[in-house]
This record gives structure tokens, sequence and C-alpha cells, in this order.
């Protein structure tokens, strides 16, 4: 099935606006409803899930310091959209098909109100996960301004509830920020770029099994290795379009892919000047003609149309899948993203800058880590002969093996023996990639050791700030540091291919008092 493209606007997620602020904070109430939202003009409208009825959700703006509390009200009905594989822990027969938790990704969080994988909880809140602990979520936001995004994280579907539409921005600004200028306003732009599949009459489509299913041996439904639809979305719209005047525009990117990589290029040439990353600003602008993104990864750019009026350029993708040696993205299809028409007239002069220097960046330094543990990303069959990614060779439900005290610095090295490059998100903090490095994978799997078989790779300039999610690509030892504050408790880490996430490739930490 072809679709027309770059046949409606592009649209522009709304801001939440709060129920009211009192000496408590500031209050919201979100729900969480199955709706229909037209994609293409071409479909039937899609029934999805989104929170507050739409795909993305509406943009959560607060400033750094504002204490919001926040009612996440599940409104969704008993049976699920797409198929649930009850072969997976936490998603057994005997747990309720459709179950939520709300994670503000990127956020640095108590542990109660982190969006605890098994903290999850129905409609009504009749039935609550053994984690569950609150109907009012509270965010402190002791942190600089970033682009976070907030999503489902609820045990065994995560890849669904995604899927079917439970994502929003969550945006922290802060007077640093402010003081730069920017483009605001008008100028700056949130883009959630996703790839879906869709029926011909307009309903989702996600594979009931893998395509190497064995006829009496694979579950049905069953969990696939990974998820790559034909279709691209930004902002839930297919192949969208928008009008830009001949200036400077800030874009907020967001990979809220279940699994496609994206490497994003300008058809017109023109540079993309980032200016930030998952955990907020770098030190100062990169200039690059190429953003590679993971799911769950953000950038933050510039993108100056100065010069091109009457253009029509194209956003391309070029990343394979899976990632890194897959196939490559269909020029047709998946290799592109969305376009931009260089076709408003100026409206006023444009006194937007992209200031050299964007603020410092406390660096972490290998030789503040109190400890340095290495953690290997592995690869095997399950019982049913089916793909599982695992890390450190445990299982989400095995006992925590981490556990850390309030305040450490830790330099946690990844490494990676399977063939595809796995995004590795780990909750509360906020880290810093030291460097790359690769080994030898066959003398590992044979002996154990780690045999360096390369000189150590710096980060990319633009990975050079605060992240949340790393790249940590196969036959690599990735490297990163990190301070855990500054809260207590148990928390995540997990590759956050959703498929993998979903299948056991999460594992707990704890955090312990000083």
């Amino acid at each position: 099935m072809r679709l027309t493209k770059f046949v409606e606007p592009l649209p522009i997620p709304g801001i939440l606006q709060p129920l009211y602020r009192d000496e408590r904070g500031t209050y919201y109430e979100v729900k969480m409803v199955q709706f229909t939202q037209s994609l293409h003009p071409e479909l039937p409208a899609t029934t999805l899930w989104g929170y507050e009825g739409v795909v993305p959700g509406p943009t959560i703006e607060v400033r750094r310091n504002e204490l919001v509390r926040i009612k996440w009200i599940n409104n969704l009905p008993d049976k699920h959209l797409l198929p649930v594989d009850t072969t997976i822990h936490g998603a057994e027969a005997d747990k309720p098909q459709v179950r939520t938790v709300v994670h503000v990704h990127g956020g640095k969080m108590k542990s109660k109100y982190d969006g605890h994988p098994e903290a999850w909880f129905t409609n009504g809140y009749l039935r609550r996960g053994p984690h569950w602990r609150q109907m009012v979520y509270k965010y402190s936001n002791h942190q600089r301004a970033a682009t976070l995004w907030y999503h489902d994280h609820a045990v065994g579907i995560t890849r669904l509830n995604i899927y079917a539409g439970l994502a929003g921005f969550y945006i922290i600004r802060d007077a640093h920020e402010d003081a730069l200028n920017l483009p605001r306003g008008l100028y700056e732009i949130p883009l959630a770029i996703q790839d879906k599949s869709l029926n011909p009459d307009g309903s989702l489509s996600y594979p009931r099994q893998p395509s190497d299913a064995i006829p009496g041996v694979t579950p049905n439904p069953s969990v696939i290795p990974e998820f790559f639809g034909d279709t691209i979305l930004v902002n839930g719209k297919v192949w969208p379009y928008l009008e830009v005047e001949p200036r400077k525009y800030r874009f907020r990117i967001l990979n809220a892919s279940n699994a496609r990589f994206y490497s994003l290029i300008l058809d017109s040439g023109q540079p993309f000047y980032q200016i930030g990353v998952e955990g907020g600003l770098l030190e100062r602008p990169v200039k690059v003609h190429q953003i590679l993104l993971a799911p769950a990864e953000r950038a933050d750019v510039i993108v100056d149309f100065k010069g091109m009026e009457g253009r029509n350029i194209l956003l391309r993708n070029h990343a394979p899948t899976p990632f890194p040696s897959g196939k490559p993205a269909d020029p047709d299809t998946t290799g592109q993203v969305m376009q931009f028409r260089v076709t408003v007239p100026l409206s006023d002069q444009d006194v937007s800058s992209i200031p050299r220097n964007l603020g410092r960046i406390e660096p972490l330094t290998e030789e503040a880590a109190r400890r340095t543990r290495y953690l290997t990303l592995v690869e095997s069959k399950d019982e049913y002969g089916r793909k599982l990614l695992l890390l450190d060779g445990k299982r989400w439900s095995d006992p925590v093996t981490e556990t850390i005290r309030a305040g450490s610095t830790e330099m946690w090295c990844l490494v990676n023996l399977t063939e595809d490059t796995h995004p590795i998100h780990i909750h509360l903090v906020h880290f810093q990639i030291v460097n790359r490095q690769r080994f030898n994978v066959k003398k590992y799997l044979s002996t154990g050791d780690i045999v360096l078989t390369g000189p150590p790779m710096q980060p990319d300039e633009n990975e050079r700030g605060w992240k949340d999610t790393v790249r940590a690509h196969p036959g690599q030892v990735t490297r990163i540091i990190a301070r855990f504050e500054p809260y207590t408790g148990e928390f995540p880490w997990h590759c956050h291919i959703l498929e993998h996430e979903d299948n056991d490739m999460m594992r707990p930490f704890t955090v312990i008092p000083k």
C-alpha cells in the first residue's frame, strides 16, 4: 500500500494546561484513552491509545525546580489493541491485558515516581502491580533545561503501549536557556519520529509472531526480535510537510520508534547546528550534516532556512535496519521522513542567534569513579527458540546485582557481544560517554577475557553532553560515567529497543543511602 507523501501539514503538539497551581505545586490530570485519529487522508481514521486523546500526547512544559504533581488516569479498555504475548515475564495470562505506568524519560525522580515497570495500574486502579504506590506522581524537576519525554513503561507490554500511542514531550526550561536568544515561540518545534505499519482499513499492524516462527513451538502471539514499520510518522502524521520562513528554527527531535534508528540528512546539503542532547545543552554548538538517533535519543538542533526561499527540502533517513549492518532504508519509503517548504514570507527580522557558547558541563573523570563495572550485552535463545537478549546474562526477575551508594560516581563498561547496536538507557542519572573501544569478541566468548583490538575512540562531538541513552555498538566496549544521585531506591536500566526491553533486556539497580 503506497500513500502519497507530504499531503498534510505537520501537527504541533499542544501545551498541556494545569488544572491549578497552589502551595503544593502545579497540578495536572492526564487521561489515557482509546480514540481515533487521522494519520493520512487516504486512510480511514486509526484507533489509537493516547494521553488526553491525541498522539503524541500534549507537551508538558515546566520550569527548573518547579514542583509538578500529575495524576495519571488509565481510562483504557480491558482488551489490548495489539497481540499480547503471555509467555513474557510480567505479562502472564493471570495479569490484566491492559496495564500502564508512566515514565518521564530523562527525569531525575524519586523511585516511587519513576515509573517502575511493575508499578502498573489498570482502568480504575482496581488491580495493581506489586510495586504500585501512587495515583499522583510528584516531579521536582531539579535539573537543567532539557528535552525529556514521557511514555508508558509497563512490564512486558511497553512495546505495545508505546506503539499504540502512549508517548509525549516533557520539556524543562530555565533562566540560563531563556537568556541565550535561541529561536522560540513559533520557531521552536518538537518532532517525534516513529515508524508504523498500517492496514488498508487504517488500523495499526503489528506482527503476531516473528518471521521465523516454528509452528506448534513458537507461542501465538509471540514477541518479535524487533519491529520495523514501513511508514514514517512525525508528530502523528504520515510523511507530513512543514511550511517555514527563511529564518532559523529550533527543532527538538525525538526518536520515539520501537527499534528503528534514524540517520537524518537534509537533501539540500544544509547543516544542522546541534545545541543539545538528552540531558540539555552542549557546551557549544556542533555543526553536523548527519544526525544518528537510536530509539529514545534526542537531538536539539537549529536549522537556518535563510536563502532557501521557494525550496522544498526533504529530511531523509539513511540508517539500516537492524542497525548497523541490516538492510538499507528504502529511499522511497522509510528513507524519507518529512518535507520542509520554505514558502512563508519572513514575518519580521530574525534576531535569534546560534551562540558560540551554550554553558559549561562539569566533566566526570575516570579518577573520580568509585567503582568500574563490566556489564555484558549477550544474545542467546529462550525455551521457545526465540532470540533472547540479556544484560550481563541475567533476566529482569533475577536478584539485584548492582548496588550503588548515593552520591558515588561509577564507570560502567558495556561489553557488546551481539551483532546489533543497543541503545542503553539508565534511569535516575545523566551520564557522560568516556570512549568506545573495539575488542575480540571470539576471545571473550572462549575465555572471558577482554582483549582490546583498537585504540579508545572518543565520543562524537555531538555526544559530548549529558546523556541518558547511549549507543553501545557491536564488538565494542562502551564506557560511560555517572554520579548516582540525588535519590535512593530501585531503578531500571535497559535496552530501549522496546522488543528487547520487554523480553528481559532490562535489569534493576539499587541506590542505597550514603
